[in-house]
């Protein structure tokens, strides 16, 4: 039985949930990818609390002029900014099943840039 590209995802996804959890000292940078639009939130999985969001639907995100690498660039340093905002300067990347490439990686560069510490 084949797998969707979906499911195949999904799977790769549990793996590395097993490994990566976020706790307070050391919070969760999840990603979510859809074909539009790029999400990222930082989570502590020991309340299940986001401590700090961005996305590219975010209305100074969304004006900005450029390809889908240069807006998931801005997002990781918004998300950054906000997570350094809330006192959080270290995080663990989880990158929701998605290779690391492409937007996940100017993600993951932008908030490097910002200050963030994987």
């Amino acid at each position: 039985m084949a797998l969707t590209k979906n499911e195949r995802r999904l799977r790769i996804k549990n793996r590395i949930r097993k490994i990566v959890s976020g706790t307070e000292a050391r919070p969760r940078l999840a990603v979510f990818r859809s074909n539009k639009e790029i999400y990222a939130q930082v989570v502590d999985d020991v309340t299940g609390k986001t401590l700090a969001a961005a996305s590219s639907r975010d209305k100074d995100i969304s004006s900005a002029k450029g390809n889908k690498s240069e807006v998931a660039t801005l997002v990781g340093k918004s998300v950054a900014e906000k997570a350094i905002k809330a006192g959080i300067s270290t995080i663990s990347f989880d990158r929701g099943g998605y290779l690391y490439h492409g937007r996940v990686k100017s993600l993951a560069e932008g908030a490097r840039e910002a200050g963030l510490k994987f």
